[in-house]
């Protein structure tokens, strides 16, 4: 979905970093070419020549990531103190980062020019749209750099295999890629805010999310003998029922953590009590000190249920990510940026979302802040919801984004 044309705010012309018609054209037509190219984590090898081809033809030096794909690029004067050698003002690099996998499922999208042409690959997610942001402030911060008016080095992070657990920002760091970086920002599409407008939040903006793997063994039998044998199937029911109170009565209510069961098997006949157990489910959390208490808390209770049962126990707890937490600062950068760009009405506050976003693991190492940026065209009905295979973005979002980042980097203070 696009705009054919946009009036331009009042002011905007005399900002630097304005995006020019024919670059918003171009990042259009990017932004398609990989909707229809879609990539699964840790192949997105097309994607990634296509970036690096981009940011080469700008006089940009982009460096692949060791793993094969993603990459990094940086504008500025790296290292250098403006001050001259020694003053000690050397400003800290801000990285804008994008991910730019895609997921394993059918685009939808009956009526689009652009829909996926790969089977069973679509950019659902608005990955696509994160990618052509970020490409898109560089190539302005470039131009700018170019014209002496960057007043810090910006690095561009395009991170592979967000959607892969425990996601590809754990590979991107163990590359180097924040290496120099001071702070990171980003942002998310969110089909519920309205093109045009962002939303901020001052700390948690996402949830953890991990997956848990139980095995239960114990000795079975007859069913009319249960106290001769480790009933399995009441153990099993049990630590499904009694864990997830349990935990929860061990932290902090208001930290949300939840354990749920997807799924629970065991046995093969009416009057056999099995002598395995399978289940498995999800632990979320909204709090960042409860997840990192999570493992321990969730070991504990199903080993003091299984216990009592006289089953045997063995935990496969699967670390996925942990909550994004905004840092007030930087929140509140975007929030100026946002306000130089269009106004403080393009901002609104928006909620915490129990989905998982593995940004978070770049924040446990610097500072850094997420928006949601709005992709909903204005007065459009309904939802076009993330992960389902009809959602698309309204274009004007690549436009908001692309200024969003540019402000950042201008206004950014070491």
């Amino acid at each position: 979905m696009s705009r054919e044309s946009e009036a331009d705010l009042p002011g905007e012309a005399a900002l630097p970093g304005t995006l020019p018609d024919a670059l918003r054209a171009e990042l259009v037509a990017f932004r398609r070419d990989l909707h229809m190219h879609p990539e699964l984590g840790n192949q997105e090898f097309r994607t990634t020549a296509a970036i690096k081809e981009r940011l080469e033809k700008a006089g940009l030096k982009p460096r692949v990531l060791s793993i094969g794909t993603g990459l990094i690029c940086d504008i500025g004067d790296v290292g250098a103190d403006p001050e001259g050698p020694g003053s000690g003002t050397v400003p800290p690099m801000l990285a804008l980062r994008a991910d730019i996998d895609a997921l394993p499922i059918p685009d939808t999208k009956s009526e689009c020019a652009y829909r996926s042409t790969v089977p069973d690959r679509a950019h659902a997610c608005g990955h696509d749209i994160h990618t052509t942001v970020v490409l898109g402030a560089g190539l302005v911060l470039a131009e700018l750099h170019k014209q002496g008016r960057l007043p810090r080095p910006v690095r561009l992070l395009f991170q592979p295999a967000e959607e892969i657990l425990p996601g590809g920002a754990t590979d991107a760091i163990d590359c180097g890629v924040l290496d120099g970086v001071g702070r990171i920002i980003a942002v998310h599409c969110d089909p519920k805010v309205d093109a045009g407008r962002i939303g901020l939040r001052h700390g948690p903006i996402t949830s953890a999310c991990d997956r848990l793997e139980v095995s239960l063994d114990g000795a079975g039998g007859h069913t009319a003998r249960p106290h001769l044998t480790t009933d399995l199937v009441t153990a099993a029911a049990r630590v499904v029922t009694d864990v997830p109170a349990l935990v929860a009565r061990r932290v902090d209510a208001r930290s949300g953590l939840a354990v749920t069961w997807g799924r629970i098997e065991s046995g093969h006949a009416c009057n056999v009590i099995p002598q395995h157990a399978e289940l498995s489910g999800t632990v979320r959390c909204l709090d960042l000190d409860a997840w990192h208490q999570a493992p321990d808390l969730v070991h504990a209770a199903i080993d003091e249920i299984a216990n009592l049962h006289r089953a045997k126990s063995e935990i496969n707890y699967v670390r996925g990510v942990p909550p994004v937490v905004n840092d007030p600062v930087i929140t509140e950068l975007l929030r100026d940026a946002m306000t130089a760009r269009r106004g403080a009405h393009s901002i609104e506050t928006t909620e915490q979302s129990l989905g998982g976003e593995d940004f978070s693991w770049y924040l446990e190492q610097v500072p850094g802040a997420m928006a949601r940026l709005g992709v909903r065209s204005p007065g459009e009905r309904g939802v076009r919801d993330l992960h389902q295979g009809d959602f698309d973005a309204d274009e004007h979002a690549i436009t908001v984004g692309v200024e969003l980042f540019t402000a950042a980097a201008l206004i950014e203070q070491g």
